[in-house]
């Protein structure tokens, strides 16, 4: 049994004990039967412990390996940026080309904000139009209205 399985049981066992008259919180327990659930807890405990140990054992050996290949990626990084620093060519050939990426970034986003700003207006007019129209239909159909006799159905159109 583990440690959850004989409090359980120790559990189940107060539900299920008589209550001392006259008393809310007491009842009569069997002692023998919660001796018996104290002695189980006393087995599991040192292995549940045990298990607990050797998890905490093993946290702290992959933490020490992370941390070693943290150091060694680290220093690896730091040897290649060394390298690289130590070349003014690469270093002026990066910064043109970095240049050239981010104008040519600022035209795409202008050109594209343009065709954006295009396609709202188009969208834009359209539904002005649109709405020019429902509004004359609207104004039209109030005005047969007023013209259609009372009791006459008007006509579909």
């Amino acid at each position: 049994m583990t440690i959850d399985e004989v409090l359980d049981t120790m559990d189940e066992l107060l539900d299920k004990a008589a209550a001392v008259p006259f008393s809310v919180k007491k009842c009569i327990v069997d002692s023998e039967q919660m001796r018996d659930m104290i002695n189980e807890l006393r087995l599991n405990l040192p292995t549940e412990i045990k298990q607990a140990r050797h998890i905490t054992q093993d946290r702290v050996e992959i933490i020490r390996q992370a941390n070693s290949e943290a150091e060694a990626i680290i220093k690896r990084a730091e040897d290649r940026a060394k390298s690289i620093a130590s070349n003014d060519e690469i270093v002026r050939l990066a910064k043109i080309q970095a240049n050239e990426i981010l104008t040519g970034a600022q035209r795409g986003m202008k050109e594209a904000k343009s065709a954006v700003d295009t396609y709202v207006d188009a969208v834009l007019i359209k539904s002005e139009e649109t709405l020019r129209l429902n509004l004359e239909d609207i104004r039209k159909k109030r005005s047969e209205m007023k013209t259609i006799p009372m009791g006459r159905k008007p006509e579909n159109k």
